[in-house]
């Protein structure tokens, strides 16, 4: 059944999201996650930690393991947040992702300089580099069984972003973040992760950089799509097309950190709720979206949703303070919305 006359379906109540779980909806296809927060995997928020039990298989960390986190002074590792998350991962018997190694972002100014605060040579930052990804992966070893091993290094354009990484390493910084990270856990999938890939220029910049880095034997398992959509944006055609482009180099594709924001640029239209056209149009796009997904199986290894509820989401504070989002499966109060019917009827 299509996916707009399946919420044409919704709209008259005869599908029903009573008993529904999306793991189970797509576990011949893909595995399902969300990222959580600490409150979450702490189990102080147990709505949202019963949401996340119940409905999905796997879960990324939205902070704990970025390099600010984990490892926020030269001398020492801060693990008891992650060793918590990934704790709740194998009590709850889930994938659970590492979330990111290198990063231009949420990273540390002190990685970057020498005690003299003057930038470090290059083989200093790869040393650091290494003793960083090596500490971390070794860690969790055969714990984590996936790692967005480099995060959001490319322009719009599809040319290198200027980071840090890149200004004193080189694009090597990329192969060389991979190489230590298999050294680190040989069994661990290793991902490229970054956002809108699904454009032409920014995904055949992705492309070259994948196809570099398999000639030199660097082992990619899979190429993330984070997936912060709009309602118009990404097209079904694109979405399908990037999904296929990177299918053709031999490699999976996970969506990683999917939402769907609602709200007009700087504007906060529903402080008091969504209305119910809004409610169903966003059914129709997470449904038009999961039957690419579908259709693409075997290729798409994970979808996961950044965040569980409404209330959790980044986007009520992006990109001014204060709005009201709405962009997940679940509202405010931990009740399935009809873009969560949508979704679990889509198979």
């Amino acid at each position: 059944m299509k996916s707009t006359v399946l919420c044409g379906l919704l709209m008259i109540g005869l599908v029903s999201s009573a008993g529904a779980q999306l793991k189970d909806r797509f576990k011949d296809c893909f595995r399902i996650g969300a990222a959580l927060n600490q409150a979450q995997f702490d189990e102080r928020d147990t709505r949202g930690a019963d949401i996340v039990k119940a409905q999905f298989n796997t879960i990324s960390p939205e902070n704990v393991l970025k390099w600010e986190s984990v490892h926020p002074k030269p001398d020492g590792y801060t693990f008891e947040q992650a060793d918590r998350y990934v704790a709740f991962g194998e009590k709850n018997d889930m994938f659970v992702i590492g979330h990111t190694l290198v990063w231009h972002s949420q990273t540390p100014r002190w990685v970057f300089e020498d005690d003299k605060g003057a930038p470090l040579s290059r083989e200093a930052l790869l040393e650091r580099m290494r003793g960083h990804i090596q500490t971390v992966v070794g860690r969790y070893k055969g714990r984590i069984k996936g790692w967005d091993v480099v995060n959001e290094a490319l322009n719009e354009d599809g040319t290198f972003r200027q980071s840090p990484w890149f200004k004193i390493i080189g694009e090597e910084f990329i192969a060389k973040a991979f190489g230590f990270a298999h050294e680190a856990d040989p069994d661990a999938e290793l991902y490229y992760n970054d956002y809108s890939l699904e454009n032409d220029a920014k995904r055949n910049g992705a492309i070259a950089l994948i196809k570099k880095l398999q000639e030199q034997g660097i082992p990619v398992t899979a190429v993330g799509l984070q997936g912060h959509d709009k309602m118009e944006s990404p097209t079904i055609e694109q979405q399908a097309a990037a999904i296929e482009a990177f299918s053709r180099l031999g490699i999976k594709v996970n969506i990683t950190e999917l939402d769907i924001d609602v709200l007009p640029a700087k504007l906060n239209p529903y402080p008091d709720g969504l209305p119910d056209s809004v409610q169903q149009a966003l059914a129709r796009r997470y449904a038009d979206l999961f039957g690419v997904f579908v259709k693409d199986c075997g290729v798409v290894s994970r979808v996961t949703f950044w965040g569980v509820t409404d209330g959790d989401s980044w986007l009520n504070n992006w990109p001014v303070r204060g709005r009201t989002a709405y962009p997940l499966l679940f509202d405010r109060n931990g009740q399935p919305k009809p873009a969560f019917n949508a979704v679990v009827g889509v198979k």
